[in-house]
């Protein structure tokens, strides 16, 4: 006879190492999202993590909002928001701080091209390079 906790998990969960190797995760990766708060795994009645569809969207969150600079403590945050309008509030301002990261990339990933591009055996002497760096040409 199966508990009520069984019961109530689906036929279809993944355990602790199918979900870390769905995403190559190391088991340990997912365990401490747990212990921080990202993750909230449901328990078979042996105590073993079981994780069902939605933590398989939890995890592609936290991996897709790590992969724009965020930090644990922000994605934690804004997941366990205690309403809709404090979350969009959050999402507003990460949103924002990701824009300026990704200008400064472009500007960067310029720099590089305007280097590459540069027939300059000093490319700090070349004009364009030091315009795409920054340097206003009145600079004495």
């Amino acid at each position: 006879m199966k508990s009520s906790q069984d019961a109530r998990l689906p036929d279809r969960t993944l355990s602790v190492g199918a979900l870390a190797e769905r995403f190559g995760l190391a088991t340990h990766v997912l365990r401490h999202w747990e212990t921080v708060g990202l993750l909230h795994p449901d328990r078979d009645r042996n105590g073993r993590r079981r994780y069902s569809h939605r933590h398989l969207v939890q995890v592609a969150v936290i991996l897709r909002a790590k992969e724009g600079g965020l930090s644990l403590e922000a994605i934690r945050d804004m997941t366990n928001a205690p309403n809709g309008a404090t979350r969009r509030t959050m999402l507003m301002e990460q949103r924002d701080a990701l824009a300026r990261r990704i200008a400064g990339l472009r500007r960067s990933l310029d720099l590089i091209q305007c280097a590459l591009d540069c027939e300059h055996e000093d490319i700090t002497a070349c004009p364009n390079f030091q315009q795409a760096a920054g340097i206003p040409p009145e600079f004495p």
